[in-house]
C-alpha cells in the first residue's frame, strides 16, 4: 500500500503453481516490490494479519484439555511451530533484504475487518466476519466509521460457523478449505433432511447468530480428522470416500449444512443491524463466500447495502493489516469513494424492473485487479520462445472477433490486463463461453476444468441489464451474490423431471441461458462496467449486439487442483492440455488447430483424467 491506495496484491500459488502453497511467499513478495517501484529497504512497515503467539497459546490450551487425545496431533504440529511459526517476526525480517524496520502483527478477525470495511464504497458500516478460527475468534461483529474500526462482540473457538460448514465438507468427501464450494454447489440437488438432527443433536444456533457446536461429534479440536464415529452413527454411516460415487445422502447433508448456515448467517447480520444501528453491512471471512448465504441476507433487506471483500478469506488478511497499519496505526484519514463523490446509493424504483438511471459505483479494490499484468512486448517474446501460433490483432477489432468465436459455441481463454486477488476469476484470468448453449456446463466441466460435472457456472452480465436477466438490480463486481434467473427467462420444467434424481437433473434446461443457471433457477452473479474492465466488457457489449444476449459464462482459469494462470507460460500451458478453442493474450490470438501438438500435454492430460 502506498498512502492508504492498494497498489498490488497477490496470492504466491499463482507464481509457484502450488494451490493453497503454504511457503513464505518470496515471488508475491517480489512482485508487489516491483509493481510498487520500491525495494524492502524503503517500506515504512510490514504487517503480519494474526498474532502467532496467541494461536499458539490457543493450540496449547486445546491440546492440554483434551488430552490425552491429540497426542498425534500435537506431536506433528509442534515441529513447525517451535522451527518456524514462533519467529515470524524474524523470519519476514531475515527475507526482506534491506527491511530495516520492524514486523507489526495485527489480529487475525481484526484484519478480516479492515479488509471488508476500509475498501468499502461506506462511510460508515456494520462489520461481520466469519470463518474457521484465528487467534481464539472464530466470528466477530463490529462497526466502522471513517477511518475507525471497532470490534464489539466474537464468537470463540472451538464454536464456529466456519469449522461446522469444513467438517460437513470433509464429511461429504471433499477436501477441507477448498471444497466448501462444491458443498455450496451440490446443496440443491438435495433435501433438507438432516436440519431436524443436527439441531436436535450437534449445533445449536442462537438469536445472535453465534453457534454452540456439540464436540462430542467434532474432531477438529484434537484430531487429524474433522469429524468421529459419532456422527457417522448420527447420520447413517460412514463418511464418503473421496473420489467415491455421489449418493442422495451427500445432497442431502450438503442442502442441510447449507440451511443451517444461511440461518446463522440471517441471524447474526439482523444482530449485527441491532447492535449497530448501520444501514449498510460489510462481510469478510472465508464464511463470506458463502454466496448463496450473501444473496439471503441481502433479500431479506436487513441492511440497504452489502460490501463483501474478494479475497474475503485468509489471503484478504494481508491486505487487511496494511490497511490497518494506515488507518489505526497510523491515524491517517480515509477519504471513502462515496465522500469522494464517484458512488451514489441505488435509488429503490417502484417495481421490481423499473428502468433506471445506472448508479455510481466505485470501491477501494480496483475490481480486485491487483496482480501482474504482461506487456504486449513481454507476451510477444513468450510466443517466440515457445513455438506457438498466434497472429496480432488490433484493440479495436479484438472484442468483435472474440464475440462471434463465442457465438458459435467455442470456448475461449483469457488472459487480460491484471490478475485477480482472491478466489474469483472477474475477467482477467477467465474462461469464457455462450451461456445460451446447453451444453456447455458439460463441456467445460468434464473437458476443460476436468471437475465434477454437477457444479455450476457463474454469469458475466453487462451492469446495465442484469435487471433484465435477474431478481437483482445492484453491482456484483466480485461475483459474490447469489440471484434467481427472472420468470420469464425461464422454461418450463417438464413433468417427468420433477421425478429425477439427484444430478440427473443437471441436464434439463431451466432458462434461456441453461449454461448458467442453477437447478434452483440461480445463479452466481458478475455485474460488469466498462470503466473498470474495458476489454471485457467490450467482448460482452459486442456478444450482446450478435446474439441479443448480454451475457457470458464466466469460470477461473485453470483446471482442477491448480491455482488460476497467471503469467502466459501458464496460460498456454493450461490451454493446450484442454478442450479450449481459443486463447487470448492481451492482443495475441492463438487457436488451438493451428498449434503444434506438445508429446508432455497428452502425457499430462492422461494422467490426470485418470488419476
Amino acid at each position: 500500500m502506498e498512502d492508504g491506495r492498494v497498489v498490488a496484491a497477490a496470492q504466491e500459488e499463482r507464481f509457484t503453481r502450488k494451490k493453497h502453497d503454504a511457503a513464505f511467499p518470496s515471488q508475491a513478495v517480489a512482485y508487489c516490490l516491483r509493481e510498487a517501484g520500491i525495494t524492502a529497504a524503503q517500506l515504512d512497515f510490514v504487517g503480519f494479519y494474526e498474532k502467532p503467539l496467541v494461536k499458539f497459546a490457543r493450540l496449547l490450551e486445546t491440546y492440554v484439555a483434551s488430552a490425552p487425545l491429540g497426542l498425534k496431533s500435537y506431536l506433528m504440529a509442534m515441529p513447525l511451530w517451535l522451527s518456524e511459526k514462533l519467529w515470524m517476526a524474524d523470519d519476514i525480517a531475515d527475507r526482506l533484504d534491506g527491511y530495516q524496520g520492524t514486523v507489526l502483527f495485527g489480529e487475525h478477525h481484526e484484519s478480516h475487518a479492515a479488509s471488508a470495511f476500509y475498501p468499502s464504497p461506506f462511510e460508515q458500516a456494520a462489520v461481520v466476519t466469519m470463518d474457521g478460527v484465528g487467534e481464539w475468534a472464530t466470528s466477530s461483529i463490529g462497526v466502522g466509521r471513517g477511518h475507525s474500526l471497532e470490534l464489539i462482540h466474537e464468537l470463540r473457538f472451538p464454536h464456529s460457523l466456519g469449522l461446522l460448514y469444513s467438517a460437513f465438507t470433509y464429511f461429504a468427501g471433499f477436501k477441507v478449505n477448498s471444497g466448501e464450494y462444491k458443498v455450496m454447489g451440490l446443496a440443491p440437488y438435495g433435501e433438507p433432511r438432516f436440519v431436524k438432527v443436527i439441531k436436535e443433536h450437534m449445533v445449536e444456533i442462537k438469536d445472535d447468530g453465534s453457534v454452540w457446536m456439540n464436540q462430542e461429534y467434532f474432531t477438529y479440536a484434537h484430531g487429524l480428522t474433522m469429524t468421529g464415529s459419532k456422527m457417522e452413527t448420527l447420520l447413517g454411516g460412514p463418511a464418503r470416500k473421496p473420489e467415491s460415487l455421489l449418493t442422495q445422502r451427500e445432497m442431502d447433508l450438503a442442502r442441510s449444512i447449507q440451511e443451517i448456515t444461511e440461518e446463522a448467517m440471517l441471524k447474526m447480520s439482523a444482530f449485527a443491524k441491532r447492535e449497530t444501528g448501520m444501514r449498510d453491512l460489510c462481510l469478510a471471512g472465508g464464511v463470506a463466500l458463502n454466496c448463496v448465504g450473501n444473496g439471503r441476507i441481502l433479500r431479506e433487506g436487513t441492511f440497504d447495502q452489502m460490501w463483501i471483500q474478494p479475497a474475503a478469506g485468509d489471503a484478504g488478511g494481508a491486505l487487511g493489516v496494511a490497511l490497518s497499519l494506515w488507518h489505526k496505526h497510523l491515524q491517517k484519514p480515509r477519504v471513502s469513494p462515496e465522500s469522494a463523490g464517484t458512488w451514489q446509493r441505488p435509488i429503490k424504483a417502484e417495481g421490481t424492473r423499473q428502468k433506471a438511471e445506472i448508479p455510481k459505483y466505485a470501491d477501494g479494490m480496483n475490481g480486485s485487479y491487483l496482480g501482474p499484468q504482461f506487456s504486449e512486448a513481454e507476451i510477444a517474446a513468450a510466443i517466440e520462445q515457445g513455438g506457438w501460433v498466434a497472429r496480432r490483432v488490433d484493440r479495436s477489432a479484438l472484442a468483435d472477433e472474440v464475440a462471434c468465436v463465442l457465438a458459435q459455441e467455442k470456448v475461449v481463454g483469457l488472459m487480460q490486463g491484471r490478475m485477480e486477488f482472491g478466489p474469483r476469476a472477474l475477467g482477467g484470468r477467465s474462461i469464457i463461453g455462450d451461456a445460451r448453449s446447453p451444453r456447455m456446463q458439460a463441456v467445460m466441466n468434464l473437458k476443460i476444468k476436468f471437475r465434477e460435472s454437477f457444479r455450476p457456472f457463474a454469469p458475466a452480465v453487462l451492469r446495465e441489464h442484469v435487471a433484465e436477466w435477474f431478481e437483482l438490480d445492484l453491482d456484483s463486481p466480485y461475483m459474490l451474490l447469489v440471484a434467481d434467473v427472472n420468470e420469464e427467462r425461464r422454461l418450463p420444467v417438464p413433468a417427468e423431471a420433477e421425478a429425477l434424481w439427484g444430478i440427473e437433473k443437471l441436464n434439463v434446461p431451466r432458462s434461456t441461458v441453461p449454461a448458467i443457471t442453477h437447478v434452483d433457477f440461480s445463479a452466481r452473479i458478475q455485474t460488469v462496467r466498462r470503466e473498470t474492465s474495458p476489454l471485457y466488457y467490450d467482448i460482452m457489449a459486442a456478444f450482446y449486439a450478435k446474439t441479443g444476449c448480454p451475457m457470458i459464462v464466466n469460470t477461473s482459469f485453470n483446471v482442477r487442483g491448480e491455482p488460476m494462470v497467471c503469467s502466459p507460460e501458464d496460460a498456454y500451458r493450461c490451454f493446450m492440455r484442454t478442450d479450449m478453442d481459443l486463447l487470448v493474450l492481451e492482443n495475441f490470438l492463438l487457436e488451438r488447430t493451428a498449434q503444434p501438438k506438445r508429446a508432455e500435454d497428452e502425457s499430462w492430460r492422461k494422467e490426470f483424467v485418470l488419476d
